[in-house]
Formats: C-alpha cells, structure tokens, sequence
C-alpha cells in the first residue's frame, strides 16, 4: 500500500452555529487553530468568538456569505489556512466547492469532487447504486422532464408516490402524492422550492413505501480501500420530511438486518471508490425489505448517537483520513453500547403548521447532564435566514427506555425563551406509546399531530394564572412583592392578556401580599407568590408548591412552566379594539421574517378565497400566503427578493361590492 498523506495546519469551517462549534472542539483537541468565516447577521456569534480567527465574508444571506465559494476559498488563504472542513447544509455536498479547494490547494474535508457529483444527483445516484446490487425504490430517474412524460410514469409507479428534486436534500422539492389529481399541482411546487433550493427543477419519481421506517448507516472509507460501518440510525420522526428524532440503534433493526444493511452499505462505498464520512439512507418496510433512497456526502447532524454508542469521535476520523491516514480500525473492532437518542430543538411554531420563528433568546439554561450541542447564549439573535435547528440534545444510557426517560426529563429542564420552540412538542412525541414502543415509522407526526399538539384546558387555565400573578406582581417589585404598598387591595384587578396569541380576561382580587384569587374564564386558582431569585420565580397554586422561569419585558412575559414555553402580552391598559367586519380587513400580513421567492397575483386580479398570493421563505421552509376572501387585488407591496419581517403587509384585498 502507497501512502498518501496531504497534510495540513490549519482549518478553516465553512459553516456556522452548533456544527463549527462542534468541529471546532475536535480540531482543537487534536492542535489544529481554526478559522471561523461570518455574515453580517453572525458578526458576535459564539461560533466567531470561539475560533482562534475569524473571517467576515459578506451579507446575511447565505448568498450572499456562506454560499459564496470566492469568499470562503479567499478567507482561507489570507488567514493562511489550508484545510476546509464543510460542517452539513450550505456547501457541504457542493462538488464545486470541493473542485475549488483543491485548485486553491487546500485540503478539503470530505470525499472527492468527483464522488460528490456522483451521489448528489439523485437519479445518477440510484443508477450507480442498482450497478452495485444495492435494491433501490421502483421509481422514474429520467432526463426527460416534461410535464407529460412525467405524468405518464407516475400513472406507471402508482399512487401514493414521492416526487423528488434531482440535486435536492433535506426535505426541500420532496412532496408526497396520494392520488393522480394532485400530481401536476404538487409538481409545480416541488419545482419552484427546488428552483429556490437548488437551481434545478429536474425531479425524480418514486413509489411511496408505505408505514415504513427512515434507517441510515454510518459509513467510513479511506483513500486505501478500507471501509468500515458504525451501525444504523432511525431516523423515522419526521415534518415536512425533515427529521426532528434519531436514535441507534433502531428499535426495528436485528443484529442480522445491521449486518446485511451494513454490508451493502460498504460494497457501495467502495464500488465507488468513495472516501471519508458519508451516510446511505434507506426506507425500511414492513416485511423487513431495504431500499436506497440516496446517500449524504457529508457529516450528519446526527452523527452525535453514533459517537455516543461507539465511543467514536466522528469528526476526529473526518480529519485523520483527509490528511491521509488509513482507518484505525476495522469492522470487527466496532463496539456498540447502549441506547442514544438525539432530538432537534428548532425555533419553530408547532401548533402554526411548524412555521419558522425568529427572535431574540432571552433565556437559555441547557440540560445539566446531558450533551446538547447549540451556540446559543441570552441576547443571540435567531435570525430568518439560516436553518431553524437551534441546539441538539442527545441523551446515552444503557438501554432504550433509560436513554428516553432521561432525555425527556433533561429536556423539560432545558429553558429557551423569547423565541417559539418546538420543545414541547418534542417531549409529547418522546411519551407518546408508539414511540415508548419503538413502532414509530416516517408516519408518526402526521398520524399523531393533534395528540401531540394537545394542550390540556385546565394546565393551560393555571398557566395563564401564573402569568397574571407574575405580571401583576413584578408590576409592584420584583424582589420584594408588595413592599412599597402596605396597604393590600381588595377589590378585584381586571386584567386582559394576549396568551400565545389568543385573548384572554382574567380577574386577580388580592388576599394578602403576593396572594390573590385569579379567575380565568369559569376557573378560579388561589395562587401565592412565594419568592423570585433572578429569573425564577416560586409559588403555589392551588396549594402545589412549583416554579416557573420567566423574562419580563415592559408589557412581555416569557415564561416556562412544566416544561412548556408560553408568550403573554399585557394588554390591561391598551384600548380595546373594534371588532373587524365579518370578512376581516383584507390584509395580507406576513407570517413570519423571511424572504419573498414568489407572487403569484397582480394589482387589479380577481382573487378567490385561499387563492395563493404571495410565497415566503425562511429557515428553508416555503409559506404561502393566500387571499383571506375572494375579491379584487388592491396592493401588492413587495417584490421577489424582498426581505420581509413578521405580521408587516405584504398585500390588500378589497371585498366585492354587494
């Protein structure tokens, strides 16, 4: 064997957040300097504050920074380093940027340009796997993209099918079709979000596996031909076909299914020569049978169960092969202990469809005891244009239920205010029996959403108690409740709050000082105050002692109670407002920060009610807005490229003359 070293000195990340922290970490350990690149939304970031340099390479938008290969290739050299590691998203499975880090002579940390072309075309990729015996889904992988011929093949396949973009990943231009009468329409969506994503419309067909499950293996290779597998990762806990769970092993795997999915998965990589960390994704069926869906050429954001269950530092590999050694072990040598289990806390509305959320943290406490790997602090700004995975938190124990347990208690402990989560959501889906189960597959959310979304009445009454005894006492003094007034009211204190959005009255009547009887619709709690340290704030309700954590803000509470996040505005001394006409104003309002990628109606249109209008995207996510009544359009008030902030007017319907 003819050793090949390229040896380096100094990593540059072309990345951001938790994954060049992440990255970062390792390099460290192992006596590499790091190089951090920014936009001007990340210029005091934590990723940029921990590198040993930093590097501004351009605008907020990742189009304008952390897509733009000139800059990154231009960073590296004035800071004189000469290794790039990719992180996952952006240019990490651009085959370009890795073409231009070897023609700038920097050593690129993944596989080759040429292996990246190879697996990032879908249709190209599933043919070179069929070459290598690897069963792949009966589907449609052809050039030919008209609209006919497409049609034509889906009639073949059957229904339901998939429909997904050619050069895509991570959900985007992936739309699932039940039945023919939706194809063409979901075709054209598929093709404007991988336009967007991607800049190629081109699709591929596949047969949708019914009830199956979502399982990926771990690959390594090294420039020699050596290639091992670290096990699977179930990854079936999914919205919008993007994944919100992990876990290895799987609940649905046999020692004998991993030997025969790791098996093929090795043969793959190394019937294409492939080299360094890659991941082939699979979707299980009922019966037991595998089949290809495409493989990632990169680090996965889930990477940290794998670590957890080998005692493997992944990103310490990625670096040893790319500088030219040969793995350190082989197949046999792959231990596996215990059970982990890996979720993603994203800055997203679960009960508003998973919208995107932006914002300012104004609290962040991460889980004591277990890993999370997040750059987050108080005062970072979530901004609009970046994915909306904020932290992960990955729990390990010695079996499935104990890594569970401990990941949903961990979890309800962890505090995230000033920015909508999906945390609670997170900790539903954790409990929910066909999780404790294992039987969950690709299904679970959409099969499970309005249990998992359920909020009972009466927590959400003595939440909104708590919010009124918080508000009512930190309007007297926060530490001391009560001290400059001696005298305790006893007349009731009508109060009106804006809780998660919706209105709601609420009648406080004092007893003593911090303790008043608080009525919320037809519910009555005898709430006390007890003390507030810092951000935390201890009381009884109903005689159970508890606490909650809170950030107040002029009329703005955050607060979190058992593990849920509640946002409440005072709205006590705002006039109240008129009731709209039966149709509403006619504005279109922007649901949330982001840009505009598309309108599709005119000053003068005639609209139908739910007609679409306008498309924003944020956090790699699509919304789009629609007409709120038939009428004639009266304003359109952004162009595509627009950047929009949330609840601002994006356009106006006028109502038809009766």
């Amino acid at each position: 064997m003819t050793v090949r070293v390229t040896p380096f000195n100094k990593i540059l990340i072309a990345n951001r957040g938790e994954i060049a922290l992440r990255v970062m970490r390792t390099a460290r350990g192992m006596g590499y300097p790091t190089v951090a690149v920014y936009s001007s939304a990340d210029s005091s970031a934590p990723h940029v504050c921990a590198a040993d340099q930093a590097m501004y390479i351009g605008g907020a938008l990742p189009a304008e920074s952390y897509l733009r290969i000139d800059a990154i290739i231009a960073a590296a050299k004035k800071s004189g380093a000469d290794a790039v590691h990719p992180g996952y998203g952006f240019l990490a499975e651009n085959a370009d940027f890795a073409r231009a880090c070897r023609g700038a002579g920097l050593v690129f940390i993944g596989p080759s340009a040429e292996a990246i072309d190879a697996m990032g075309d879908k249709a190209g990729a599933k043919r070179l796997m069929l070459g290598a015996g690897v069963p792949c889904i009966p589907g449609y992988e052809g050039d030919d993209q008209n609209d006919a011929r497409l049609v034509t093949e889906a009639g073949r396949i059957g229904f339901p099918l998939m429909i997904k973009a050619r050069a895509g990943g991570g959900g985007r231009g992936m739309r699932y079709v039940e039945a023919s009468s939706q194809f063409l329409g979901l075709l054209q969506s598929a093709r404007s979000e991988a336009q967007n994503a991607f800049g190629d419309t081109a699709m591929i067909l596949e047969r949708a596996v019914k009830n199956a499950r979502h399982i990926e293996i771990q690959v390594f290779a090294d420039r020699y031909g050596n290639a091992i597998h670290l096990g699977e990762r179930d990854c079936s806990i999914q919205r919008r076909h993007q994944k919100l769970i992990e876990e290895s092993p799987s609940p649905s795997v046999t020692p004998r299914l991993r030997e025969r999915m790791g098996e093929v998965a090795v043969n793959a990589v190394k019937a294409i020569k492939y080299e360094g960390a890659g991941t082939l994704e699979f979707l299980l069926d009922e019966s037991g049978e595998f089949y290809f869906m495409e493989m990632n050429t990169r680090l996965q954001v889930e990477h940290p169960v794998t670590e957890a269950i080998t005692g493997l530092d992944l990103v310490a590999m990625q670096l040893r092969i790319a500088a030219g050694e040969a793995l350190l072990l082989a197949q046999q040598d792959v231990v596996f202990n215990g059970h982990a289990i890996e979720v993603r806390l994203c800055a997203e509305d679960a009960n508003q469809s998973f919208m995107p959320q932006s914002g300012i943290i104004a609290r962040w406490r991460a889980p004591e005891s277990l890993r999370a790997e997040h750059a987050l602090a108080c005062g970072i700004e979530i901004a609009p244009y970046y994915d909306s995975m904020i932290a992960k938190i990955i729990s390990h124990g010695a079996s499935r239920e104990a890594a569970r347990r401990k990941l949903i208690n961990e979890l309800s402990g962890t505090v995230v205010l000033g920015v909508t989560t999906n945390q609670a959501f997170l900790a539903r889906c954790l409990a929910h029996p066909a999780f404790v189960q294992g039987d969950a597959t690709t299904t679970f959310v959409s099969e499970n959403l309005d249990a998992l979304l359920w909020i009972d009445a009466d927590f959400e009454a003595r939440a909104t108690a708590i919010a009124a005894l918080l508000l009512q006492v930190t309007n007297r003094s926060r530490n001391h409740p009560g001290c400059e007034n001696k005298l305790v009211h006893r007349f009731a204190i009508p109060m009106r709050l804006e809780f998660n959005g919706d209105a709601r009255n609420v009648t406080l009547k004092a007893s003593g000082l911090g303790h008043f009887a608080v009525t919320v619709i037809d519910r009555s709690f005898d709430c006390e105050l007890v003390d507030i340290q810092g951000d935390t704030a201890r009381f009884v309700c109903d005689g159970v002692t508890d606490r909650a954590i809170f950030h107040r803000n002029e009329n703005h509470l955050d607060f979190q109670f058992m593990g849920q996040s509640f946002t409440v505005d005072d709205k006590s001394l705002v006039a109240a407002i008129c009731a709209e006409k039966k149709l509403g104003d006619g504005k279109v309002r922007a649901a949330m920060n982001g840009r505009v990628v598309a309108i599709q109606a005119a000053t003068g249109d005639m609209v139908g009610a739910g007609q679409p209008m306008i498309v924003v995207e944020a956090m790699k996510m699509e919304h789009i807005h629609r007409a709120p009544f038939a009428g004639k359009v009266a304003a359109i008030q952004v162009v595509v490229g627009d950047q929009v902030a949330a609840r601002c007017v994006i356009a106006e319907v006028n109502a038809p003359v009766s």
